[in-house]
């Protein structure tokens, strides 16, 4: 390894250490608190306005609907990690982690939530006649600090071309060569063909895309879950034992598992959480800032279900899958601890290819998605022009990514991805005050 990649990777583990995950985890405390446990009161009213409902009667500003703003941002969430990052954490720390990715998520509902106020409030239409917003604006338009909403919208920009770009058009020509032999170089062409016919078309085409296809996939991935999990019924008040049990002490070594401590059990259960459903980060409420609103609180409570979906729904199915199987313990890690947890909970080769599609379909899905994110980033550094150049170079990476080693590109991707979370933590807590007005007089009016 190089001095420059040490330095890189050095710079990655000191980013993502323990202060970022005490600082995105509290931030979800402290809303939590200001909030008054919103995420729980009105989880089902945010489930009925996101899948029910879904859009707001009268003709409102925006691009897109309620519906499509939520699967426009899963679709960036649900990814590589709902299914590499959960079995990393759990082949890490052990059962328990499951555990602590949950608490991560619940409490990153109301960082979410937040988000997503703050975004639709601090919104701004383009010359285009589209809507631009996120942490760049609110931090610049509600803060007063440009400064620092350039700065977020830099880190943003690159994280796009790495974690929402490269790193998984990688991770998709990877896993399907691997399971169906499929050439790198043909998945890089039928990756940049399927991106370009989406993105180019902008936010509505990028909406209605993600609209039929995020569903379908958490579908088809959660049905093939249910399946190992109901072969396995019998084992499942031991498997909540086991998450429960050692979320609060050490596991031993068992086969291939070295054991864990607590404190690591931790630590892997609320990286991988935050990794996964992107609370605090800064990415999703790019995409809440599009959706066809009158009210900033309609849409967050829309916006929040997304954690929920992610984390509370999608990785616990990868988590129960590997620790109903025992697969936990074989000293496998990542997406090829889901891979076999899956094939020998179905005792069949579907198992794989299962994996193998539902991992191309999340990391496409996730280049959607983050292409919008890195498009209005771009957009607020360098104005409307910048636009449709950005839409092809972002294509051509795409296939870039599928045929490189992408070892350094994945330490940067982390770097900055990480860095993102800081200036907008900064703005959440900063502007706690206005989230906090903003749904009390909300819920005053409909009382």
């Amino acid at each position: 390894m190089g001095a420059f990649e040490h330095w890189v990777k050095e710079a990655s583990n000191l980013v993502w250490g323990v202060p970022l995950i005490v600082l995105l985890v509290g931030t979800g405390l402290w809303l939590t608190i200001r909030l008054h446990g919103l995420q729980f009161t009105k989880l089902w009213h945010s489930l009925y306005l996101a899948l029910i409902k879904r859009k707001e009667e009268g003709d409102h500003p925006g691009d897109i609907t309620h519906f499509q703003a939520l699967m426009t941002a899963l679709s960036a969430t649900v990814g590589t990690g709902n299914i590499a990052g959960v079995a990393t954490a759990i082949a890490a720390g052990g059962p328990g982690a499951l555990f602590w990715m949950w608490i991560t998520g619940l409490v990153g509902m109301a960082t979410k939530y937040a988000e997503a106020v703050l975004a639709v409030k601090f919104r701004v239409m383009d010359q285009e006649g589209t809507m631009s917003g996120g942490p760049m604006y609110y931090i610049s338009r509600g803060l007063g600090w440009k400064w620092l909403g350039v700065l977020f919208a830099i880190f943003a920009a690159v994280a796009a071309f790495g974690i929402g770009n490269m790193v998984q058009s990688n991770s998709v020509a990877d896993a399907l060569e691997k399971s169906f032999h499929v050439p790198f170089w043909l998945t890089g062409v039928i990756l940049v063909l399927a991106t370009a016919l989406v993105i180019i078309g902008g936010i509505k085409s990028i909406g209605r895309v993600t609209g039929v296809l995020v569903p379908v996939m958490i579908v088809f991935y959660m049905a093939s879950a249910l399946v190992i999990i109901f072969l396995h019924l019998d084992r499942l008040p031991e498997a909540f034992r086991l998450i429960f049990r050692h979320a609060f002490t050490p596991t031993a070594g068992i086969g291939g598992f070295a054991g864990a401590g607590v404190m690591l059990t931790i630590r892997m259960g609320v990286a991988r959480g935050v990794f996964s459903n992107e609370s605090g980060l800064g990415s999703s409420p790019i995409a809440a800032a599009a959706a066809q609103t009158k009210y900033p609180v309609t849409q967050a409570l829309v916006s929040m279900t997304q954690t929920f979906i992610d984390t509370l729904v999608v990785c616990s199915m990868t988590g129960l899958v590997i620790i109903l199987t025992g697969t936990w313990s074989s000293g496998q890690t990542g997406a090829e601890l889901t891979s076999i947890a899956f094939t020998q909970g179905m005792n069949s080769r579907i198992g794989e290819s299962i994996v193998a599609i539902g991992l191309a379909l999340f990391a496409y899905s996730t280049i959607l998605g983050w292409s919008y994110y890195g498009e209005k980033s771009i957009e607020f550094l360098l104005g409307e022009r910048s636009i449709r150049p950005y839409r092809y170079l972002f294509c051509l990476f795409v296939g870039i990514g599928a045929v490189a080693k992408l070892e350094l590109v994945w330490s940067l991707a982390d770097v900055f991805n990480g860095l993102m979370a800081f200036p907008n933590l900064v703005g959440l807590l900063a502007l706690t005050p206005i989230i906090v007005q903003e749904t009390r007089s909300y819920f005053q009016n409909r009382s």
